[in-house]
Order: C-alpha cells, then structure tokens, then sequence
C-alpha cells in the first residue's frame, strides 16, 4: 500500500515539475496537455475533391506560382545558377537544406506514388496537413511547412490544390522522417488549430484586399518578418533581417516597407520587373528567394501584390547583404547592416545640428 502511494506521489511530482517547465517557458496548462498527450486534431472525413478543368487549371497556378509547393517538395540544383528545380524530383520530397534547424527536416514525397508518396493518402489528409498542419499520420508538421498562412484558403483553393497534387507524375523516393530535437518537438505540438468550418472566398474587391490575400498565403511575412525565440516580431512586420544559412549562402531578407530603409523607391513596373528576373538593377536576388516561383504569377496579381505592400506600416530597418554580417539591435539578430541600425527613435529634424 505505500509502495503504491509513492509511486502516485512520485508520479505527481513529475506531472508537477513537467507543468512547472511549461509554465516558465510561457506554454498555457491547456497547451501542456498538447504537448504530452498530442496536437489539436479533427477528425477525418471522407470528403473527396473531384477533378475538374477549372480546378486543374487553378490548382496548377496557385501550387507552382503562388504558394511555392514544389520549391520546397522538390530536389533543387544548388551548383546551378537560381538553383532550378531537378525535373525529375518534383513534388518528390526533399530534405530541408537550412543549417541550423533543430533536426533534420524532410518535405515529404506529395507526388501521387503510391508507396513512397501521397498516392495512398486520402484527400481529406492532404486537406489537413496542408490547412491544418497534421500530417497524414496524425503528427505535428514542422511549421516551416507554412500551414498557418495555408489556413486562409477557401476552400474550392484548397481543393483545387489537391486536385492538382493528384494530376502529377507519381516520383518514387522514398525519404526518412524528420527527426526534430527536444523541445521543438514536443513545442511544435502546441501550434495546429483545426478547421471544423467553411473558409469562405477572400475579399477580391480591390487590388489592395486581393494582395493582401495574396501575400498571406504566399506566407511573405515568414521570410519578410524577422523572429524572436522563434516567434515573428510583431512591430517589424515585413521589415527584413530574417536571416537563413545554406548552400546558398548567408542571406538575410529585405525590408518590403516604404520605409526610407525600405523598398520606396520602387514603383509597380520596377517591382514586377523584379519578380520576373530576379534582379534589382544590376543586383542579382540570392536563389533562396522564390522569385522563380512567383514570376509565374499574372500580372494582375502582382501588381495586386504591389498595392498592398505600398500600405504598410513603415519599418526603420536597414538590412544589406552587401554589408557584413553585424549585430542589429533594432531586430537582435545579426545580418548585413545590423550595425546601422538602432533602438532609438530618430532625431525630429530641427533636432538635426
């Protein structure tokens, strides 16, 4: 009997210590019970999406010009310039090759092969995992795959996707799993959030509601936003300095402002222009960059994309991959220019002597 009520109390002291971690590290009680018995998760459905020429044509557009699906899901040529996609391996899977990530990443096999991709998979998996960030076996993805952003697609989008996913040459390659380190793999958890209802169709009413879209689902702002504790800085909203590692070198990204230390000085021809080559000028944009992905998009759309990032809030944020790497205190990373940068407001002109 009191062996018994020991091993409850030691029991309950390890729960007690577990919460007590969760706690300091700013995780909620409910997010606790996540993280130990497993990610938010609705249940599957049979629903299927059928095939249809408007949804083929539309999935096709939205997968290789909007969301860059294949950028990540594909195997790309590192050693060529702009690093295109291997023909072969799209939609095949591929490891992730960012240095530093807490394991190692692998972006699944999606192509319709049935043994080593997502032939055998339902469509309402496929629906989860690319709006809700469970994948088909039930686990939590990594959020690199930018689910989030994903979750505002409507739903006949979202359809469309899958319908198109499904049109593909099925790619035989078969992959690891990811191996994600504690604790991110037991915080990433925490993250899912079911959809249970409709996602209706965004606002398209004006260039501006129709970009705005746009760069949510494109997830701009995971690259545009710098972080902190993995998390993006609220008030330096698209303002640059996100910085990534890998065999495309050190490369921070751009502040999208019309901040001084921004993109103001360009106009709508400038920035299309930008987006179908991949040059700023003479200035080449480093291969991490998807504009080969968003090049495909119309022109309609980017200038829609234009329009929206004109209405954002100005961030002071000097960020130049030209410049070496140096600490910012404004973001509190380190990146091109950091050392330009500070945490103090700028002088009112007749501050100026």
């Amino acid at each position: 009997m009191k062996s018994r009520f020991r091993r409850r109390r030691q029991a309950a002291a390890v729960l007690v210590l577990v919460f007590a971690c969760l706690l300091a590290i700013g995780v909620t009680i409910v997010d606790g019970w996540v993280l130990l018995l497993g990610p938010r998760a609705r249940a599957l459905t049979s629903r299927t999406f059928e095939p249809t020429p408007a949804r083929l044509e539309r999935g096709k557009y939205l997968t290789e010009a909007v969301l860059g699906c294949m950028d990540c899901h594909s195997r790309r040529d590192w050693e060529k310039a702009d690093a295109p996609i291997i023909p072969e391996t799209k939609a095949g899977g591929a490891p992730i090759p960012i240095d530093d990530l807490p394991g190692r990443i692998i972006a699944p096999n999606i192509s319709p092969d049935v043994e080593t991709g997502a032939g055998a998979w339902s469509d309402d998996m496929l629906a989860r995992s690319i709006r809700e960030g469970i994948g088909h076996d039930g686990r939590a993805l990594f959020p690199l795959m930018p689910y989030q952003s994903f979750s505002s697609l409507p739903d006949e989008d979202l359809a469309s996707v899958i319908v198109y996913l499904r049109s593909l040459k099925p790619v035989r390659n078969e992959l690891p799993g990811s191996e994600i380190a504690f604790p991110v793999n037991l915080l990433i958890k925490g993250v899912p959030r079911p959809i249970t209802g409709s996602v209706p169709e965004p606002d398209m009413s004006s260039d501006v509601a129709r970009g705005a879209f746009l760069v949510k689902v494109a997830d701009c702002t995971g690259c545009h936003t710098p972080q902190q504790k993995g998390a993006p800085v609220p008030s330096l909203g698209f303002g640059g300095g996100f910085t990534l590692t890998g065999p495309f070198g050190r490369v921070a990204s751009a502040n999208l402002t019309p901040d001084p230390s921004g993109i103001p000085y360009y106009d709508e021809k400038m920035f299309i222009q930008t987006l179908r080559t991949g040059h700023v000028g003479a200035r080449k944009l480093s291969s991490i960059m998807p504009w080969q992905i968003f090049k495909g998009m119309s022109d309609q759309d980017l200038k829609s994309v234009f329009a929206y990032l004109r209405t954002l809030e100005p961030v002071r944020h000097r960020v130049d991959n030209g410049e070496p790497p140096t600490p910012c205190k404004v973001c509190g990373g380190t990146h091109g220019g950091g050392e330009w940068n500070t945490d103090e407001p700028e002088p009112h002109p007749s501050e100026d002597h």
